[in-house]
C-alpha cells in the first residue's frame, strides 16, 4: 500500500505538472496571437473553484491529472465541445478558427516547445546547482567480470575489456549501452572493445529478456565497473555465511577468488554463476590483508553471503552555467535521438509495443524515483517524460498537436478548409485508436506488476 500511495502521488505531481506546462505553452501563444481563451484548467472533471480574470476563467478541477486550455471556436468539430460551442459565430475575431493558419500552427507548436524548454531548464538547473557525482568514479566503460556461458562470453567479451563502441555509438557511457541493449532484444549488436592495446570487433546477441523492465546487465553476462576501490562491508547479518566465515563490519573485500571486484552486484552475479561454490575472499582489515573462505547459501532464489555494503559516497559538484547548459543540451540531444530510435524500431518491427511504458509504468517509475536517494532520478525522469510528451505530441496523428498542424498544412496547400464532416470522422477514428492504444498500454503495464508475475503460467 505504501508503494502504491507513493507511486500515485508522484505520478499526479509529475505528469500533472508537465501537462500543465504543455497547456501553458498553448495558453501563452494564444494570448499573444489575441485568441480568446475561455478557460485555463488545472485538472479535469467537475470544477472545484476558480476565478475569472478578463475573458479567461482560471480554475481547479477535481481530477488532478494535467489540465487543458479552452479557446473560443477551438472545438468546431463538436467532438469535445458542448452544443453551444458549435453555435459560436465563425466570424468572431477572437475565435481560434478566425485566425490565420500560421498563427494556429504556432499555437499548436507552443505546447511541445514548452515541454522542450522545461526539459532543458530542469537539467540546466540540476547541473548548475546540484550535479551529484560519486566521490570516486571510473570514467571508462570497463567490464569488471563476464559470466561464463553467457551471451557476453559467447560474443567473446572478457573481464577487463573496455567498450569503445556499442551499436554504432562511439565512446558510449554505461547509460547509453544500457539504453541500446534494451532496444535490441534478441538482435545481434556490433561492439568494439579495447583489449591489451588492440581494438577488437565483436557481436553480441542480446538476450530476449532485454524486453523486461527488470533487465540488468548481468542478464547478458556483463558486470560493469562503475567504481574504483574494494567492496566496503557496512554490516554483517547474524547466522549467515559472512558472519560464520569471520567477515566483520568495516572490512573491505579486495578480491574474490583472486579477481578484483569493486561492486556487490558483480559479487552477486559471480555467486549465482558459482551456484554455492565456496569463495576465497581477500579482506583488508585494520591495514592488514587476510584470506577467509565463505560458502554462499541460497535464500529464496539467490545465492547470498549475508552482508550489507556501504552506500557509494556522493558529493555535489555544480558546473558553471555554460557547462551546465552544454550538459543540458547533451541530455536533450541524446534522449531525443533515443526516442527517435525507439519510434524507428517500432515502425520497422524491430521493437515490440509491449516494451513501451504506459501510465501505470510511469507511475511506478515516478514512485521509485521519489524514494531513491539523490536528486538526479527525480530531475532525470521529469525531464525525460517532458521531452517524450513534446516529441509524441508532434507526431502527425489526429487529436495530437502534430495532427492539427498537418491538417492546417494540407488546408494551406489546398487553399481551402477541409470539410467539418470529414474532420469529424478523422477525429472520431483517431480518438477510438488512441483510446484502444491507451487501454493496451495500461493492460501491458499492469501485467508486468509483481502481483501478476506470480500468477502467470
Amino acid at each position: 500500500m505504501h508503494e502504491f500511495l507513493i507511486s500515485a502521488a508522484a505520478f499526479i505531481v509529475l505528469v500533472g505538472a508537465i501537462i500543465v506546462v504543455h497547456e501553458g505553452g498553448h495558453f501563452v501563444v494564444a494570448k499573444l496571437c489575441r485568441v480568446r481563451v475561455d478557460a485555463f484548467s488545472v485538472g479535469f472533471g467537475p470544477r472545484l473553484f476558480g476565478i475569472k480574470i478578463g475573458e479567461t476563467e482560471y480554475k481547479l478541477c477535481l481530477l488532478p491529472l494535467g489540465g487543458f486550455v479552452k479557446m473560443t471556436g477551438e472545438t468546431e468539430s463538436g467532438l469535445t465541445g458542448s452544443p453551444s460551442d458549435n453555435e459560436e459565430p465563425i466570424n468572431d475575431p477572437g475565435a481560434f478558427t478566425s485566425h490565420p493558419r500560421w498563427q494556429r500552427m504556432l499555437i499548436g507548436l507552443a505546447g511541445p516547445t514548452f515541454n522542450f524548454l522545461l526539459t532543458l531548464s530542469l537539467m540546466w538547473f540540476y547541473f548548475a546547482f546540484i550535479n551529484e557525482v560519486p566521490a570516486a568514479t571510473v570514467k571508462t566503460t570497463s567490464i569488471e567480470w563476464v559470466t561464463p556461458g553467457s551471451a557476453a562470453a559467447t560474443a567473446g567479451l572478457e573481464t577487463g575489456d573496455e567498450i569503445v563502441a556499442f551499436d554504432n555509438v562511439k565512446n558510449p557511457d554505461w547509460d547509453s549501452v544500457y539504453d541500446h541493449i534494451r532496444l535490441s532484444a534478441n538482435q545481434l549488436v556490433p561492439i568494439a572493445v579495447e583489449r591489451g592495446g588492440n581494438t577488437l570487433q565483436l557481436s553480441l546477441r542480446v538476450p530476449a529478456s532485454a524486453k523486461s523492465d527488470d533487465f540488468d546487465f548481468s542478464d547478458a553476462g556483463i558486470c560493469p565497473q562503475y567504481l574504483p576501490g574494494p567492496i566496503a562491508v557496512a554490516d554483517v547479518q547474524p547466522g549467515l555465511p559472512a558472519e560464520q566465515a569471520g567477515l566483520h563490519k568495516g572490512d573491505s573485500i579486495e578480491a574474490v577468488d583472486g579477481q578484483a571486484f569493486h561492486s556487490v552486484n558483480t559479487l552477486l552475479a559471480y555467486m549465482q554463476a558459482g551456484k554455492g561454490t565456496p569463495l576465497t575472499l581477500t579482506v583488508l582489515r585494520n591495514g592488514a590483508t587476510l584470506q577467509i573462505t565463505a560458502t554462499p547459501t541460497k535464500l529464496e532464489t539467490r545465492w547470498m553471503l549475508g552482508f550489507a555494503t556501504t552506500p557509494t559516497p556522493i558529493r555535489s559538484e555544480p558546473l558553471s552555467f555554460a557547462s551546465a547548459g552544454d550538459k543540458s543540451l547533451g541530455f536533450f540531444k541524446n534522449n531525443s535521438l533515443l526516442v527517435a530510435e525507439v519510434l524507428n524500431r517500432l515502425f520497422t518491427h524491430r521493437l515490440s509495443v509491449t516494451q513501451m511504458m504506459g501510465p501505470v509504468g510511469i507511475a511506478k517509475a515516478a514512485g521509485e524515483a521519489a524514494e531513491i536517494d539523490g536528486w538526479y532520478p527525480k530531475f532525470g525522469l521529469a525531464s525525460e517524460i517532458s521531452l517524450q510528451l513534446g516529441i509524441l505530441n508532434l507526431l502527425p496523428f489526429p487529436i495530437l498537436d502534430g495532427g492539427m498542424i498537418l491538417l492546417l498544412l494540407i488546408e494551406s496547400v489546398l487553399r481551402k478548409d477541409i470539410s467539418l464532416a470529414i474532420k469529424e470522422r478523422i477525429y472520431q477514428a483517431a480518438f477510438v485508436v488512441l483510446m484502444a492504444f491507451m487501454a493496451f498500454t495500461i493492460y501491458n503495464d499492469v501485467s508486468k506488476l509483481d502481483l501478476f508475475k506470480h500468477i502467470k503460467p
